[in-house]
């Protein structure tokens, strides 16, 4: 799939590929909550829409932020893996988090507690812990 890039700016440049509604939230799921399957992912609480889930899916594979296989144990079934490039979106997506929580939270009192998230840690801790577990899982899959 080809990116059609608006600017020669770095933050333009990350947002043509990542600015659309789902995609850093699929990633985040991925990453944060371990979500791996088609099914897993649809049934986020944001509620993508299948069709806009497959091509989002398929943009993030694409642009090797994300693999597709079998699942070992189900040849039938397909699963999302983040790739080490996506996986370096932990520092964004925790950073991301903090924000909200400080700026946003006024004008929706209805997000998550961090401290019950477990996401109230240093943030370096945080990152490196949310990035380390993920790698574990991954390899724990493919070897």
């Amino acid at each position: 799939m080809k990116i059609n890039f608006r600017s020669s700016c770095p933050i333009a440049s990350v947002l043509d590929l990542l600015g659309d509604k789902w995609s850093l939230l699929i990633i985040r799921d991925m990453l944060m909550i371990r979500k791996k399957t088609f099914k897993e992912i649809y049934a986020s609480d944001e509620g993508i829409a299948t069709n806009t889930l497959s091509s989002r899916l398929k943009l993030l594979e694409s642009v090797k932020l994300i693999t597709k296989r079998k699942l070992p144990t189900n040849k039938k079934e397909n699963i999302y893996l983040l790739t080490d490039k996506a996986i370096s979106l932990a520092p964004l997506i925790v950073e991301t988090i903090l924000w909200s929580d400080q700026y946003v939270r006024a004008d929706n009192p209805a997000m998550f507690d961090l401290a019950e998230r477990g996401l109230d840690a240093d943030k370096n801790v945080l990152i490196e812990t949310v990035q380390k577990n993920y790698r574990a899982m991954r390899k724990e899959i493919i070897g």
